[in-house]
């Protein structure tokens, strides 16, 4: 088997079909389907399922490993271009939205100072969808939400952020500075759906207190919830790094004490160790929260970040 072979059959796996894979890799659709051919024979197993579409079970086996060889080689090159201080090649990172948006513009800007030959490809998502496309090697790290709980990756905390109401300024609840849970009860609010994990914090709070939260509407997005409570809308319930510090308008952040502060952590599979360009992105990351983070209102960062019971 060659590299050509396993590119393609990874390709397929990303892209679903061989046409796709094709256009991916700059090449056409006979060059693919020979190579997979060619690695199907050299095997003694079907690889892809022509009639269906997608891999057979025995081509998910195979595409799993042929991501840490592909990988690993990615990496031989990253760590070969780089020489004491100077860090070059690639890096994959995973992001939540809301993290993005107030960290990743910070960020960047110091990787492009600290290391200019460091390349990064940001996806964004939620933590759902990317602690699997991490443990398919399709990333190298991801910042999401914690807790994570599995043995083949390793976890950082990062920071701690509140949960706060937001409203628009014209929202009858716009001159409180804080707000009770019980104060909340029969108050139509914009929340995420049922059986999300913000969802699930926020129901447990209220919980806790005697209350039962009324959803005016359910919102499966921070963001677009974030952006109707913009447009006054409704009033809801958001991490507070939904709302970046640099971020101006017709918009009030209200405390509510007896909500959990939500933990964002640097997660990362334990093999195949991380490569150059992803340790050094990491520790840019570490200095800008440290240096940073303390300026967005509503995050926490240190060893007072994550106090006993406070976590979500």
């Amino acid at each position: 088997m060659d590299l050509r072979q396993l590119t393609s059959l990874v390709a397929i796996a990303d892209h679903g079909t061989f046409s796709a894979a094709a256009r991916a890799l700059y090449t056409v659709q006979s060059n693919v389907s020979g190579h997979i051919a060619r690695l199907e024979r050299e095997l003694g197993v079907l690889l892809v399922d022509r009639q269906r579409g997608g891999l057979t079970d025995e081509g998910l086996v195979v595409v799993e490993r042929a991501r840490r060889v592909l990988h690993e080689l990615d990496d031989i090159s990253a760590e070969m271009a780089s020489r004491g201080d100077e860090v070059r090649g690639d890096t994959r990172l995973g992001v939540i939205g809301t993290t993005a948006r107030w960290l990743l513009p910070q960020m960047l800007t110091q990787l492009a100072k600290q290391h200019p030959g460091v390349h990064v490809t940001v996806h964004e998502g939620n933590t759902t969808n990317l602690l699997p496309r991490l443990l398919a090697q399709q990333l190298d790290a991801t910042i999401v939400h914690l807790p994570v709980d599995d043995p083949e990756v390793s976890v950082e905390p990062l920071f701690a952020e509140d949960l706060v109401l937001l409203v628009h300024t014209r929202h009858h609840l716009a001159g409180h500075e804080s707000i009770a849970l019980a104060d909340l009860a029969g108050e139509p609010l914009m929340l995420p759906p049922i059986g999300a994990a913000l969802r699930r914090a926020i129901d447990r709070a209220a919980a806790n207190v005697g209350v039962e939260l009324v959803a005016q509407v359910e919102i499966d997005g921070v963001r677009l919830l974030t952006s109707l409570a913009f447009e006054g809308f409704g009033a809801a319930i958001v991490p507070a790094t939904a709302v970046p510090r640099w971020l101006k308008g017709d918009f009030r952040r209200i405390a509510v004490p007896e909500l959990p502060r939500r933990v964002v952590g640097w997660v990362q599979r334990r093999r195949p160790s991380p490569g150059s360009p992803t340790r050094a992105l990491q520790a840019v990351l570490r200095d800008v929260i440290a240096t940073q983070g303390a300026k967005q209102p509503g995050l926490y960062v240190g060893a007072d970040a994550f106090p006993l019971g406070r976590s979500v």
